[in-house]
């Protein structure tokens, strides 16, 4: 019998929740409650149940994910952070690499470190690259710092020594005292968060663990007690931001793993749809209250990285943010999203985003209090939204605050119309999310000849053939549940986790047996948390080594078979990277030796067989349910475009644009040059009409 199971995405404006049992699903969209996340999730949860006709006990597994950690990092509300650090390299947070992100700014803004000089403190203590103590751990210096950061309140602290990587011994014996002076406090280790070389990334990606760990901690440990109060007696697991699941023990000591992890169900999501279509080369659209994402999906896997940027002071701008060494699925995030606010700058344009007016108040529409225009008042003046079905109609909305916020802030300011106002606002919205789309395609070598759009969130349907239009691509699939895409995309991701670890290697003078060793007992410890959470499912293991030419800046991943290495391997190993340095850059460096700076080991339950979907005949289009009128974008003229229920057509069905299909949580519009096929698995196929 198929068992029941609850996804649930916490967003910055709605909480989407699904349940799926066997080929049945129901979906409930719940706006975001900020101060206490977990009373938004709890009303979902209620809700979703009542829909299925389910009690809390029939769940077998709950899959959680949010965007609590990326938002306390980039709104600097997280916890009073220090770090205890090698004497001399207090710093290194502030230092950085000394790179600019933009060599002609004068003014240049670089992020601030999470922690404060104040409470950047040193103790004597060395190691060597290779672990070898020069320097012994000064335990009474230890001893004083911890009081004094004591006494300073300190809610959370990062240890971070130089070389900890290869050597954890004195880290682990500095919070050792830490523990014995001080229980209450959080302690982050930089060998345990992110065990690799580079200190500034590492010491970022640890400092970053410490100051969301005791906010993550208490609200994970609150919605696990709210749950159970519930009645909920199955496991409990978060998405990580480079796509797997694991357990809650595991993400409350490594936080920072989920900083992404709402945006990477939504890429799973795509990833999933397309091998159910065929579709090899797709971009992932996901546009939801808050933010947009895109992500590049190649061969039905999305790309994946091992360096993430958060909270860029920079929009676009690679570097200007602060760097996480972690696991992640790559993608451009920006601001702008259904509650993104819409202001005229000091040279008279429309400006959107990055700022949101989120869940609370929310856009103006919402008459929750909120005075300012977002892009959902902007959609609604341009009659894009039904108001009293937004949301499920779980939202009426307010057209004429919306109208009025918009005259006040934006069409006062310009000498436009309201209603004109709006479709600049839209206009310049969609124009951001495609220069992301064409930035993303552009920093990853690729492009968009062949490639589909895959659009869900609750503003991807809205906005995507526009977007579409603005790149280039002539193609764009709307799944089923779209308005809740990035919760079902957590129901399709296999249990996985991936550790990485430093050890220096050169094939002059590979140390066979070190190398094994450290796979050996990395592969264990991948296991033993994924085991937590397989049931007993088959697993699979990937190995992965990051390798350079000597004095090569940046590293190239090669895959390593997944067993003891032979000697035989070796030889096979140094020829892979030669081949793919060359893919890179057309032709290797010969008498070259080639390091090995760090290694990755990912265990993953085997994701299931998905059968491409059969194509079906056509069938009638159904009778719009309505009419209403909305201004066209592209022209700004105002016409009669037609409702319809997608709950309404028929699996080969075709509607001609300018249309509307509208469904719960989201609604598809089709533009005036486009046409809409419902196929076999109740996806939208929209394709734009040659000119």
């Amino acid at each position: 019998m198929a068992k029941a199971r609850l996804a649930v995405d916490i967003g910055g404006t709605f909480t989407d929740l699904a349940i799926e049992k066997g080929e049945q699903r129901w979906t409930a969209k719940v706006l975001t409650t900020p101060a206490a996340p977990e009373k938004g999730v709890l009303e979902g949860v209620t809700q979703v149940l009542a829909k299925a006709g389910m009690a809390a006990g029939d769940l077998a597994l709950v899959i959680h994910g949010t965007t609590l950690a990326t938002n306390a990092i980039i709104e600097r509300k997280g916890a009073k952070t220090a770090l205890l650090t090698t004497e001399g390299f207090r710093d290194v947070l502030a230092l950085a690499n000394e790179a600019r992100y933009d060599q002609y700014d004068l003014n240049i803004e670089l992020p601030q470190p999470l922690v404060r000089r104040r409470w950047r403190v040193a103790v004597p203590e060395r190691l060597d690259n290779t672990g070898k103590v020069l320097l012994p751990l000064d335990e009474a210096a230890v001893r004083e710092q911890v009081a004094f950061l004591k006494e300073e309140g300190i809610e959370s602290l990062a240890i971070g020594f130089l070389h900890a990587f290869v050597n954890p011994a004195h880290e682990q014996r500095a919070a050792e005292i830490v523990r014995e002076m001080w229980p209450e406090v959080k302690v982050s280790l930089s060998s345990e968060v992110s065990p690799e070389m580079r200190e500034w990334e590492r010491f970022s990606t640890t400092v970053a663990n410490a100051y969301v760990q005791p906010l993550m901690a208490s609200y994970l440990g609150r919605l696990e007690v709210g749950l159970r109060a519930a009645g909920l007696t199955c496991p409990l697991f978060l998405m990580l931001s480079g796509g797997g699941l694991t357990t809650i023990e595991t993400a409350s000591r490594f936080p920072i793993r989920l900083v992404e992890s709402g945006p990477a169900g939504g890429a799973i999501f795509s990833a999933f749809v397309a091998k159910q279509r065929g579709f090899d080369k797709v971009l992932s659209f996901d546009m939801g209250g808050t933010t947009a994402k895109v992500c590049l999906i190649d061969d039905f896997r999305p790309q994946a990285s091992r360096t993430f940027e958060v909270a860029r002071v920079g929009r676009f701008k690679k570097g200007s943010g602060l760097p996480l060494r972690i696991p992640v699925i790559e993608m451009v995030e920006i601001g702008a999203g259904g509650g993104s606010v819409a202001q005229v700058d000091s040279m008279g344009r429309i400006q959107v985003g990055p700022e949101s007016a989120g869940a609370d108040p929310g856009p103006a529409c919402y008459g929750r209090g909120g005075t300012h225009p977002a892009v959902t008042d902007a959609n609604l003046s341009l009659g894009r939204y039904e108001p009293s079905l937004f949301a499920g109609g779980s939202l009426p909305l307010k057209p004429e605050l919306s109208l009025s916020a918009l005259a006040e802030h934006v069409g006062g300011k310009m000498a436009l119309s309201a209603e004109m106002a709006g479709l600049g606002v839209v206009e310049m919205v969609d124009e951001n999310m495609a220069n992301a789309a064409r930035v993303h395609a552009i920093e990853s070598g690729k492009g968009y000849d062949g490639r589909f759009v895959i659009a869900f969130g609750g503003g991807g349907p809205v906005h995507g053939y526009r977007v579409c239009e603005k790149i280039g691509v002539k193609r764009m699939l709307v799944p089923s549940g779209a308005g809740v895409g990035s919760a079902i995309g957590f129901l399709r991701a296999p249990v996985a986790y991936e550790v990485v670890k430093s050890l220096y290697q050169r094939f002059g003078s590979f140390d066979l047996a070190a190398v094994n060793g450290l796979l050996s007992s990395m592969s264990a410890e991948a296991t033993k948390v994924v085991s937590e959470g397989a049931f007993g499912a088959p697993v699979e293991e990937t190995r992965i080594a990051y390798m350079r030419y000597v004095g090569q800046g940046h590293e190239i991943a090669v895959h390593l078979p997944p067993r003891a290495l032979t000697a035989s391997d070796v030889a096979a190993i140094r020829a892979d990277y030669d081949a793919e340095y060359t893919r890179f850059y057309d032709r290797p460096v010969p008498g070259s030796d080639v390091e090995i700076l760090s290694f990755a080991v990912t265990v993953r339950t085997v994701e299931a067989h998905v059968e491409p979907a059969a194509p079906v005949a056509d069938a009638p289009a159904p009778k719009p349910i309505r009419t209403q009128m909305v201004r066209d974008t592209a022209t700004g003229e105002v016409t009669e475009w037609p409702v319809y229920d997608r709950d309404h057509m028929s699996p080969g069905a075709t509607i001609h644009g300018p249309a509307i299909v509208a469904e719960a949580e989201t609604s598809t519009l089709i533009g005036p040059s486009w046409n809409c096929r419902m196929d076999g698995l109740g996806y939208l196929d929209l394709t734009q009409e040659a000119a």
